[in-house]
């Protein structure tokens, strides 16, 4: 089987609106509340579960996205000018992508500080 990342806990002040915010980004539902925790299911395999019992401490969470995702997360983003997103980390806030690593990138920081890096595979 090797070894598959099941799921991460992610430490938020508000489990539902973290939730929602990751999951509004990436075209997805975050799940029914299960236990202390608000699920976002990323794939298959691997679950972000947002817990708001202990304090929200900023982390930098990257996703490895195709095109179509990528340019759907663009457009989500274009739509909303109240979400901070950039090329950063250098640039900051610039709402603009980069191309690191050859391909195209974002980063996203969500309400609780967190830093979502968004990026596409190299062609």
């Amino acid at each position: 089987m090797g070894i598959t990342l099941d799921h991460l806990i992610v430490p938020a002040a508000d489990k539902d609106v973290a939730a929602a915010f990751l999951a509004g980004l990436l075209g997805l539902a975050a799940g029914a509340p299960s236990g202390p925790f608000t699920p976002v299911r990323i794939n298959d395999d691997t679950t972000l579960d947002f817990d708001d019992r202990h304090h929200a401490q900023p982390g930098h969470y990257a996703f490895l996205l195709d095109d179509d995702a990528f340019d759907a997360l663009l457009a989500r983003l274009a739509a909303d000018p109240d979400v901070e997103y950039g090329s950063g980390p250098w640039n900051g806030w610039d709402r603009r992508t980069n191309d690191l690593g050859g391909g195209r990138g974002v980063y996203v920081r969500d309400p609780n500080g967190h830093s979502y890096e968004f990026f596409t595979a190299v062609p």
